[in-house]
């Protein structure tokens, strides 16, 4: 199996608001970095969109090291939260309905066919990845004509 290290971020202009993600891949010699953004979104959605932008690139199967600085996104996997809500049926442990859920099972999809390590990295303390997820997503947020969000906006 191939090993590949992800960094990823987000980022939201207001929160809701306009928001945006970067992910920095590594592969041996080969890098890879991509962003992305939407119109109105939250800073939590733009963290779980890096994370499935990145590993969605991914064509085969392989050994990940994930490293992100939201706490939201690694504790839900590495505390066996995301395993909870879908065993209560998409509900947190006080019963109310998860939030983006949509991302949640787009996040289980690209996961399943690799071996991931999930790693939490301080946010803004100099480390030169996650420095540069925060630079891609705030040049994507900085974009014209971003599209919706749909699984935000659909919300009501």
């Amino acid at each position: 199996m191939k090993r590949v290290i992800i960094h990823t971020d987000g980022a939201c202009k207001g929160n809701p608001g306009p928001g945006a993600y970067g992910a920095v891949l590594v592969c041996g010699s080969h890098r890879k970095e991509l962003a992305g953004g939407y119109r109105l979104t939250t800073n939590n959605r733009m963290e779980l969109r890096a994370a499935i932008a990145a590993l969605e690139l991914l064509t085969e199967p392989c050994e990940v090291e994930l490293h992100s600085d939201s706490k939201y996104l690694v504790h839900a996997i590495t505390h066996k939260w995301l395993d909870g809500w879908q065993r209560r049926g998409w509900r947190t442990s006080d019963k109310q309905p998860v939030k983006n859920q949509d991302l949640w099972q787009l996040l289980q999809a690209a996961m399943a066919p690799h071996h991931i390590r999930w790693l939490w990295v301080k946010g803004h303390a100099g480390h030169a990845e996650n420095e540069r997820c925060d630079e891609l997503a705030n040049l994507a947020v900085a974009a014209n004509n971003l599209p919706e969000d749909p699984g935000f906006e659909d919300r009501g």
